[in-house]
């Protein structure tokens, strides 16, 4: 079976946690490459990026899908999964993430010249995707060609907001991945049918070996931060200047979302397909908030409007 490769990237603007030593002015993204073209400077990057509280490997199942054609790239957002934490929680926003990816960006351009890049991005990542898609002038190396908003969009429902800040960055602690991987069941049915197998390999990269046995969650309980400090006419504020950003994407816009999401209301979705990009919206039913594109068909929707066998209009 294909497995990626970590890799890291050095990200001004924001110090990370040092253990009680001084914080330089960076901190060190983790991002995990996919690539089985047998070019190793393929010229031809999808950037995979994870939601709120989730970890690069969620995307396993579509990278392995696509790796034979393209490079994949799917960074742990910084507070997640191999990447440093930060020294001031606050510094964990939509602002400070796209610019991390700029970085890394530019990292793999110098790496070796980027001609195409495409963008799947689920929740918060599809978050970052409208604020680097949605911003004309910013030093991307290439215009994103093609965007997956994975069950988000520039209003986010108030109610779904409320029900995550009600599990994250609560301390969990524990004894076999089997337990954890039940109890983050518990917290995500949402996201829709998988089978055990399915959901523990989703569950393990989520997870940390803890010093005294036992295991805790893979990201920095800071987060929770500036989430809690959400409110409701911050919101507000935040969805005018994403309705703004939406509305200059120029890149082809595949829109997916469940069914049965709380996150992304099925007027946002419908309002999505006839302004900005004009997304072509696919729908799962028997799914919340996020597919994981673990399912086939979910894969299979991906694949194809990446392949540019399914549109997405364009102003």
């Amino acid at each position: 079976m294909i497995e990626p490769r970590l890799n890291y990237v050095f990200c001004p603007g924001a110090a990370a946690a040092r253990d009680g030593r001084p914080a330089a002015a960076q901190h060190r993204m983790a991002w995990w490459e996919w690539n089985a073209t047998g070019n190793p400077q393929h010229p031809h990057v999808v950037v995979c990026v994870h939601g709120l509280s989730r970890q690069g490997r969620d995307f396993d199942t579509l990278a392995r899908a696509l790796c034979q054609e393209v490079r994949v790239v799917c960074p742990d957002v910084v507070g997640r999964g191999h990447s440093d934490w930060l020294a001031d929680p606050m510094g964990y926003q939509v602002g400070q993430y796209a610019a991390d990816m700029l970085a890394l960006l530019q990292h793999l351009h110098q790496q070796a010249p980027l001609q195409t890049i495409d963008w799947v991005g689920t929740s918060m990542g599809g978050l970052i995707g409208m604020a680097l898609c949605g911003q004309p002038g910013l030093p991307l190396p290439v215009p994103v060609r093609r965007l997956v908003l994975n069950d988000v969009g520039p209003a986010i429902e108030w109610q779904a907001l409320q029900r995550i800040g009600q599990y994250l960055g609560q301390p969990m602690h524990f004894a076999t991945e089997q337990e954890a991987a039940d109890a983050l069941w518990s917290l995500s049915t949402t996201f829709g049918p998988h089978t055990p197998a399915q959901w523990l390999a989703l569950s393990r990269p989520m997870l940390r070996a803890l010093p005294g046995g036992g295991y805790g969650l893979h990201y920095d309980p800071g987060i929770a931060v500036p989430f809690h400090a959400l409110t409701p006419e911050a919101a507000q504020a935040g969805e005018t200047l994403l309705w703004q950003l939406y509305d200059q994407i120029t890149a082809r816009t595949l829109l997916l979302r469940g069914a049965a999401s709380d996150l992304l209301a099925p007027g946002t979705a419908q309002a999505m397909t006839v302004r900005g990009p004009r997304a072509q919206l696919v729908e799962f039913d028997g799914v919340g908030h996020a597919p994981t594109l673990v399912a086939p068909d979910q894969v299979a929707a991906v694949c194809r409007f990446l392949r540019g066998e399914i549109g997405g209009a364009v102003a």
